[in-house]
């Protein structure tokens, strides 16, 4: 009887040593993947990899607050700090390394709260690329004129002082603060989302913005993450197609994606969906990297300290 049992329970465990594993077991990297909805029908990536650290924040960044890649100078990122520092924009490439410091002149540094970064047309069909910064941030939701900052984008990654447009505006509710600026690539117009507790953000757009004239913010419409699980957007970056935007918060990165849209009013209407990130302090900063032919496929989020790692999310 014992041998009996002791031979069925020998066969046992040979043949659970040589069955075939079961079909549901996910290679390594997979479950990963699983977790991000693929993107259709829409340049880029259809599939992100896992974000791997390239460099640090410089310690001229101790308050990093915006990343936006250069047109004119393959591998320059443009950045600035937040509130409370030199009006000031910095040149540094993805390992973290200081290339030029631009000091900035034309506008007022009180009250100065600087919030994100943007290139795009310094006009609606102008060639020129300028740098826009969204003097947007308040904490308390108090001022009632805000302002964006616009100069050209330096022909020379070097040393200078530039002086800045000031193109003042107003939103059209209420006070709000606002932390994420993005350039729409065909008609440069540009286009903030607010830093809310209830969403991912309030979403504004900026017409006949000039100096000396006061714009008013058009209301196009409130993003949400799927269940609204997440919320105050701190940076924002808009593929140069207009068919996907990043959207970067304190824990995860979202991505809108619209297959075909030209204007956010259509992007908008597309799915939210999560896309890798990485774990950092007080994450503020998020850009796309241009690639071959302006198919930018790859983006680097950074953080609000020095000495944080730069990390680069690249296609699978």
């Amino acid at each position: 009887m014992r041998r009996a049992l002791a031979l069925v329970v020998l066969g046992g465990l040979l043949a659970a040593c040589t069955a075939p594993k079961p079909s549901n077991v996910e290679a390594p990297g997979a479950a990963a993947a699983s977790r991000y909805a693929p993107a259709e029908g829409v340049p880029g990536c259809r599939l992100y990899g896992e974000p791997q650290g390239v460099g640090r924040v410089p310690l001229v960044l101790a308050e990093m607050s915006g990343l936006a890649a250069s047109v004119r100078h393959p591998g320059v990122l443009w950045s600035h700090n937040d509130s409370g520092n030199a009006f000031q924009v910095f040149a540094i490439d993805e390992s973290g390394k200081l290339l030029a410091t631009l000091t900035l002149t034309g506008a007022d540094p009180e009250g100065m709260d600087l919030e994100d970064i943007a290139l795009g047309p310094c006009a609606p069909g102008d060639a020129r690329t300028c740098v826009y910064l969204a003097d947007t941030g308040d904490n308390f939701e108090r001022r009632d004129q805000v302002r964006l900052l616009r100069f050209p984008e330096p022909e020379q990654v070097a040393d200078a002082t530039l002086a800045v447009e000031v193109l003042p505006f107003t939103w059209s509710d209420r006070p709000h603060d606002c932390e994420s600026l993005v350039i729409e690539p065909g008609t440069g117009r540009p286009v903030l989302i607010t830093k809310e507790g209830d969403s991912l953000g309030e979403v504004f757009a900026l017409e006949g913005l000039a100096p000396g004239m006061v714009a008013r913010a058009s209301h196009l419409g409130t993003l949400r993450s799927p269940g609204n699980a997440d919320r105050r957007t701190t940076a924002a970056a808009l593929h140069p197609s207009g068919q996907r935007l990043l959207l970067r918060t304190y824990t995860r990165v979202w991505e809108v994606r619209r297959p075909g849209a030209s204007r956010m009013e259509e992007l908008l209407q597309g799915p939210v969906v999560e896309v890798p990130g990485a774990s950092q302090a007080q994450s503020e900063a998020i850009t796309w990297l241009p690639g071959d032919g302006g198919a930018d496929r790859s983006y680097l989020i950074g953080s609000e300290f020095a000495g944080q790692r730069l990390y680069r999310v690249d296609c699978r």
